[in-house]
């Protein structure tokens, strides 16, 4: 927006879907009844959207909306989701399935206690340096059990995320859009966009069918991949990261649940020839596909893979075959527009960050315009430059697992491990732990720009079994003791989980009756 924006402005919100929708309750809730929202979306387009996974933050944003789980989890068939595992990425001997869990306040005790030997694996030590076997989360997810205290309010905060049906909870946000915070819903085409022949800003949306000419104050562009308004209206540049993520392409395909064991609670991100599978176990299906580059395979070949790895299950099922634009505009805000979704960026989603991103992106928007103070164009420099913060500091963790594999049967594997670092930190970082050197101190120095914390970080890289053969030190075998120390921690874990957290399907169950 060129200048300050009315007191009561007309949102204009360009697309549906999981963007479109998170973007519109957010901003009816927030900044409420005083200003207008229209959302405009095609009957023609369709949605991308599959069997999906979310990171803690979606809990904060059912928080916003003033939302229960049981409000909305049963309507999506949503699962919770303790974390991801991650089989067939390194082939080190002990950590050939690495685990990244959501923290909890539980793990303080032995979350320390794999920091200190993952860093004296580093310096030679033959210790336990696999989080699968410090953090409750993993073993909530090898037990298959809810990362739900049976009894909260005598126990810490569990972090956890969920798994859910995308194309449901579009639906189910469109709803309570309409019915709740009194949102207008169009169904039609945009033909044109107008502009402001002096300042540049969008001033109206002409539509197909209806003819009608749709003005605004602020417009967010929720098209997709096409970018109407922040690409094809206002010019801005799309900068690809084929260079640190060479995948493009994605097939999906559903399955059944087993029917004779209970709901996994992770997301299971399994390595096969020229990428990699996922399966998100949803409440009446699990949800598959497999994330590649055209480079290295062709669709039918990537398809007939996936199906080769999904066995019995996926026969008969229809696959769908998605193309991914896999990198991020180099301004997210531009003129009175702003670009909310795959329309502003898009990183592969091996860690499910797609919604957190919405969600960061539509806050960060929301404060900017509460806070004001600033004149506009200082508001929309600050605000792109933090939005650009975390899609890099998303791509430098993301990249960091091609980057660790040790894969050697196929030029696909061995070319991502022989990719340049997309970022002087993520070299920095990734020289610090080979080198034996102060880790903590490297992610020190780069704090303000990583969007994963210290646990995390240590996580990937000691459970990909990034530990140098030529490390400082000696490889002394463990002493008894410490072996003892092991085994009594692990069942403490297994002990915990099986008393306090219930099995997967009875929590559902359970949340489902009090809906």
């Amino acid at each position: 927006m060129t200048s300050a924006p009315p007191a009561s402005p007309h949102f204009v919100i360009v697309g549906g879907g999981t963007a479109g929708w998170m973007s519109a309750c957010l901003l009816a809730r927030q900044l409420g009844p005083a200003c207008r929202y229209t959302l405009v979306e095609s009957s023609d387009i369709g949605i991308i959207g599959v069997g999906e996974g979310s990171t803690p933050y979606l809990r904060d944003f059912f928080r916003q909306l003033g939302l229960e789980e049981r409000d909305w989890m049963p309507a999506c068939h949503a699962t919770y989701k303790a974390g991801i595992r991650f089989p067939g990425w390194s082939t080190h001997p002990g950590y050939e399935s690495y685990v990244h869990p959501f923290f909890n306040e539980a793990d303080r005790p032995l979350g320390q206690a794999f920091i200190q030997q993952a860093n004296q694996r580093r310096c030679g030590e033959d210790v336990d340096a696999n989080p699968a076997d410090f953090f409750l989360a993993a073993e909530l997810a090898r037990q298959r059990r809810a990362p739900h205290y049976v009894h909260p309010a005598q126990h810490p905060a569990t972090d956890y995320a969920y798994h859910f049906d995308s194309g449901l909870l579009g639906s189910f946000l469109k709803r309570h859009a309409q019915e709740q915070l009194g949102l207008q819903h169009c169904v039609d085409t945009v033909a044109a966009v107008e502009r402001h022949a002096e300042s540049g800003d969008i001033t109206a949306l002409r539509l197909q069918s209806s003819g009608q000419r749709l003005e605004g104050d602020f417009f967010i562009d929720c098209s997709g991949f096409r970018g109407l308004l922040i690409n094809e209206t206002l010019g801005e540049p799309f900068i690809p990261w084929g260079d640190r993520l060479f995948n493009d392409r994605a097939i999906a395909i559903p399955t059944p649940l087993e029917p004779d064991r209970d709901i996994a609670s992770e997301t299971t991100s399994t390595a096969l020839g020229h990428g990699w599978a996922w399966q998100i176990p949803l409440t009446h299906r699990h949800g598959n596909g497999y994330v590649y580059s055209s480079q290295f395979i062709s669709d039918d070949a990537a398809e007939a893979a996936l199906r080769a790895h999904l066995g019995p299950a996926a026969e008969g099922a229809s696959a769908r075959r998605l193309k991914m634009r896999v990198g991020r505009v180099a301004r997210h805000w531009r003129h009175n527009c702003v670009a909310i979704g795959l329309s502003q960026g898009f990183i592969e989603p091996l860690e499910a960050t797609a919604l957190m991103l919405i969600q960061f992106s539509v806050q960060h928007l929301i404060e900017a315009l509460q806070t004001g103070g600033d004149d506009p164009a200082t508001l929309r420099e600050r605000y792109n430059a933090e939005i650009n913060r975390m899609f890099d500091g998303v791509c430098d963790y993301v990249q960091t697992h091609y980057l660790l594999n040790t894969r050697e049967d196929t030029e696909y594997w061995r070319a991502n491990r022989a990719m340049k670092p997309g970022s002087d930190r993520l070299a920095e970082l990734l020289a610090s732990w080979d080198a034996g050197a102060d880790f903590d101190a490297a992610l020190g120095r780069h704090e303000a720009a990583l969007m994963y914390q210290r646990p995390s970080w240590y996580c990937l890289l000691a459970g990909m079994g990034r530990f140098p053969a030529n490390a400082p030190g000696h490889r002394a075998a463990p002493s008894q003791a410490m072996a003892l120390s092991g085994l009594q921690a692990r069942a403490a874990l297994m002990d915990q989980a099986r008393k306090h957290f219930l099995p997967h399907r009875e929590a559902l169950r359970r949340l489902a009756t009090s809906a």
